[in-house]
Formats: structure tokens, sequence, C-alpha cells
């Protein structure tokens, strides 16, 4: 604990990074307040039931920072930017061109973004018109008029541009990355509400559960921590290299793969993928056809979220989701490449091909540990609902993982700044 505050305590003592902790703070609370300014024509309470039970929109809840629910003006939050981050990230494979502007340095970093901003305006109006369709099936919609239509459209659009607004705001001038750590205000926003309706609808029997799910919860918690800041050093020996009467190089330093390489965006992808057969089974159940009738029920039996085989099915899909991110995110080729480049090399291993297939060979044994942690992560939810039988406050697996990864990403941007802004006061001296 120590550890966590040390940063933050420093930091607050140095004005300039007061500023920026003052501004962050500022932006969430802006972002907390639009949030609860709803947009007019909609039944929040059938809203809310209708998230309840759906666990796809309750997983576009949790990454809107919790304004889906409420259906305020952020209703869509910043899922687009994401997806627009996701798809662009993909297209750098397709398109060499997009990998060649990521490598010129701030310049094609910023054009990279420009692009992520425009790709998300389309994304944000296409999902806001899906889910104005949704609603409007569900009946929660109480005028359809033309009007009601582009205002909510435009509303919804608006407000994703407002938080990506916010977003690049806290990233430029505030403290850590600005869209996590909005995702993070959403989440811990919510935990008040959400502990304080477990508590309330708590019977003396279920208190032991209650109790035993908050137990379970703070172990997810220590488990992350560790699974996000385990590492495999691999050692590099940088050979010696005489330039003139200088000598240069000699020394070793290692190369830090992660554990959990991919983050949370393996659940992401595959908690998008197993919910579809229940949605097009529920789609399928309100044709007329009796052949499409039996296959709509079968699929929404087959993939109910508290079923044996949906549990198994997601837990495989992270997994495999998990090494394909990671064989994205991560080329051993290119960086065997750069190692031989600074006339480096892994002691007992030839440079160039054998480096690369030694480093995929590592990582793809390591990556193994990363998913299962990922895939237990993801079911966690349905098991600690059959453990407890608690079904008021379930531990929401990617929930956990965001906050603390980002929590443990802010603190080591807050630890960065102080060593930097200490550097530069010693050089002054």
């Amino acid at each position: 604990m120590n550890t966590i505050l040390s940063p933050i305590i420093s930091s607050w003592k140095t004005p300039e990074l007061r500023r920026k902790i003052l501004l962050t703070a500022m932006l969430f609370v802006l972002f907390r307040l639009f949030a609860h300014i709803p947009i007019p024509g909609v039944d929040t309470s059938r809203l809310a039931a209708l998230f309840a039970q759906n666990q796809f929109l309750a997983l576009l809840d949790v990454f809107s920072g919790g304004t889906l629910v409420n259906f305020s003006i952020l209703a869509l939050g910043i899922n687009p930017y994401i997806n627009a981050s996701i798809i662009l990230q993909l297209l750098q494979i397709v398109f060499p061109k997009l990998e060649e502007l990521q490598k010129e340095g701030e310049y094609g970093r910023e054009k990279i973004n420009q692009y992520t901003r425009l790709l998300t305006i389309p994304l944000a109006t296409v999902q806001a018109i899906g889910m104005f369709a949704l609603l409007k099936n569900q009946g929660i919609v109480s005028a359809v008029d033309p009007l009601t239509f582009i205002t909510i459209i435009c509303t919804m659009t608006a407000g994703t541009i407002l938080v990506m607004w916010f977003g690049e705001l806290i990233t430029e001038y505030g403290i850590g990355n600005g869209i996590s750590l909005l995702i993070f205000a959403g989440i811990v926003g919510r935990m008040p509400v959400t502990f304080g309706q477990a508590f309330t609808a708590a019977t003396a029997e279920s208190v032991t559960n209650l109790l035993l799910l908050l137990g379970l919860g703070f172990a997810v918690i220590a488990a992350t921590v560790v699974v996000n800041e385990a590492v495999r050093k691999v050692t590099v020996q940088y050979a010696r290299r005489i330039r003139g009467n200088k000598m240069y190089g000699g020394g070793a330093s290692f190369l830090p793969l992660r554990v959990n390489q991919a983050g949370v965006i393996p659940i992401i992808f595959a908690v998008s993928l197993v919910l579809l057969p229940s949605l097009l089974g529920g789609f399928l159940a309100q044709v007329k056809s009796p052949l499409l009738i039996s296959l709509g029920h079968g699929l929404t039996y087959l993939f109910n979220p508290n079923g044996i085989f949906y549990n198994i099915f997601y837990f495989f899909l992270v997994i495999g989701f998990t090494y394909f991110y990671t064989a994205i995110t991560f080329n051993p080729t290119k960086i065997a490449g750069e190692i031989q480049k600074y006339g480096g090399f892994i002691p007992g291993i030839r440079p160039g091909a054998p480096t690369a297939s030694y480093l995929n060979y590592i990582l793809t044994r390591i990556t193994l540990a990363g998913a299962l942690f990922l895939g237990t992560i993801a079911i966690l939810p349905s098991f600690a609902q059959g453990i407890t039988g608690t079904t008021t406050l379930l531990i929401g697996g990617t929930s956990v993982l965001i906050v603390v990864s980002v929590v443990l990403e802010t603190v080591k941007t807050l630890e960065a700044q102080l060593v930097m802004r200490n550097y530069d006061g010693f050089l002054k001296e």
C-alpha cells in the first residue's frame, strides 16, 4: 500500500503534477455529471431491466463508464473510439503503409490518432442507430417519430466525441491514459451503488455468502496484480565495439516478456463473439417458421450465460484470442532484427532467425499462463454466482482487471514523472 501511495503523495507536493491531478479530477467530475443527464423519450426503468438480462449490454455498459444503463447523453461512452483503435491496429497488419506511418515518431502517431478520431464518428453513428433499433423493438423508446430518431442519434454521437475529447485532454494535460482513466472512473463511480444494493438486499442467510464473495474479490485483485506485473526476463548481451580510441557497448540487459501481453482485449473480443448465438437465437425465436423457431430456442438454451457449455466455449475463446492478439502486438522476428541491428545477442542463441524462434518458443509458453488467467477471470462471475447463490453482487472479472491495470499504469506514470523531475533538478544544480 505504501508503494502505491508514496508516488501519489510525492506528486501532490510537486506543483506541476498537482495541477495535472486537479485537472484530471475536474474532468472526472464533469464526466460523471454528464453521465446522469438522460436522453428524453426513454423509459429508464425498463432499460435497466433489459441490461440486467443481457450480458453483452452489461459489458458495453462497463466500457461506456456506466453511462449506457442510464441512457445519458454519453450513452455510448468511449466504445466507438476503442473499436476504432482496435480496427486500426488490425489494419496495420493488412496495410504496410499504416505500419510504416506508426514508425514515423510523433508525426506518425498523431496521424494514426487523427484517423482513429475520424473512424470513431461513423462507428458511433452506426452503433447509435443499432441501439435505437434495439430500444424500439423492446418498447423502451416512447416515441418513434423522425425528429426523435435524429435527436437521439445526434446526441449519442456528440456524446462519444465529448468523451473522446475528455480522454485526450487527460492524456495530454493530466495524469495517465485518459481513455483508460475514464473507464476506470465509470466503474469505480458505480461501486458504492452496487455495494449498497447488495447489502440492502442481503438476508441473514446470504451475508456469509456475500462476505465470501468479497473475500474472493480481494483474491482476484491480488492475482491480477501478480499476473499483470509478471515478466519473463530474457538476457541480451551486447558486443563491444571500438570506434577510434573509444570502446562502446559490451554491457548486458534483458528483454521483459509479459505474461499477460494482451491485457483485457481478448475478453472483449471473446464476449462479443460468444454472445452472438444467443442474440441470433432470440431473433430466430420470433419468426414464423417452426424450424427456425426450434433452432432459435436451441441456440438460446445452448448458449445460456449460466450454462456449462457457454462457459467452456467462452473460456477457450478467450485463450484463442489471447494468442491471436499477442501474435499481433509482439513480433519475434522484428524484435530479433532490432537486437541484431544494435549488436546484441541472447547468450547461447545465434542472432537472426534462431533468436526469433527462441523468443517465439518462450512467448508461446508464458502466454499460456496469461491466457488461462484471462479465461478464468472471464467465467468467474458465473462460478461465483453458482457457489454463493448471490445475484445482487457479482465479481466482474473484466471490471477488476481494468481497475487494477489502470491503477498500476497510473502509479508507474507518476513515478516516471517524479524521476524525470528529480533528474532535471539534479542537472540544474
